[in-house]
């Protein structure tokens, strides 16, 4: 529910990287010939997967995941969700952060960089920016998602914390205080700009978790067409619809940057 308009978008961009087959791949000798054949599958890091919630989804769709996360206890919940998925010769687990990246992957070794829920942790956004940037071949495409400083300021007002809601708006890092367990937040240029600056182009920017976040939960944790689940879908067209409108992706709790890397 709460992913689901971040899961569209990624699943698209990555329907629009065009690889063609290494040589000796017999959908290459296909493609000579102007015969159809599945598409090649893309090779794309996860960083900060954790258990691999997307990771494994983009396996099923036949692509290889590299996720990249700090916690063995994650990575070992990786393991087995893929194992259990029949998915685990296309998913590495590797831990390490967004800094020791290079340490497992080569520069331009890679059509897609997932970069969600990280930029507000690591010491230098900028160079976690640049170094997502640095993985990727010409023509790839990196997601960023970031939380967003200017939900959290509503979010305390309206949980009657107003001194936190008024503490968020006026701290450069968005947070509400010293007990805050988020790092940094950022608004929607700032983020953007972090991105231009790393050398990307903005496709889109998108708003997550808009309504999901404010519905109650009774009303999406159940069974489709069971009582106040037949709302279910119309939440989902709801987040879909909004998600691009500036006026709502403001209030968003996350903001979502897809960016690429311009052909050379």
């Amino acid at each position: 529910m709460r992913t689901a308009v971040l899961w569209g978008v990624v699943r698209s961009a990555l329907e629009t990287i065009k690889r063609e087959p290494a040589a000796g791949d017999v959908r290459s000798g296909r493609a000579a010939a102007g015969e159809p054949g599945p598409p090649v599958p893309l090779d794309i890091v996860d960083v900060g997967g954790g258990t691999g919630g997307f990771a494994v989804a983009l396996a099923g769709l036949g692509h290889r995941i590299t996720v990249i996360d700090p916690s063995p206890d994650a990575l070992a919940a990786l393991e087995r969700r893929a194992t259990e998925a029949g998915a685990s010769d296309s998913v590495r687990a590797v831990q390490g952060d967004l800094g020791t990246v290079f340490d497992v992957l080569e520069p331009g070794s890679c059509d897609a960089v997932l970069c969600h829920g990280v930029l507000e942790y690591v010491e230098d956004p900028a160079e976690g920016c640049r170094s997502a940037r640095g993985l990727l071949r010409p023509g790839g495409i990196a997601s960023f998602l970031a939380a967003n400083r200017t939900a959290v300021v509503l979010a305390r007002a309206l949980g009657g914390h107003v001194a936190e809601a008024l503490a968020a708006l006026h701290d450069p890092r968005g947070r509400f205080g010293a007990h805050d367990p988020v790092p940094r937040r950022f608004g929607e240029q700032a983020l953007r700009d972090l991105v231009e600056q790393a050398g990307l182009t903005v496709h889109a920017v998108h708003g997550v978790r808009i309504f999901a976040d404010l519905v109650p939960a009774a009303a999406i944790d159940v069974p489709v067409g069971s009582g106040p689940a037949a709302n279910v879908a119309d939440l989902l067209s709801l987040e879909a619809a909004a998600s691009a409108l500036p006026e709502f992706r403001a209030m968003a709790t996350q903001l979502h940057v897809l960016a690429g890397l311009d052909e050379a």
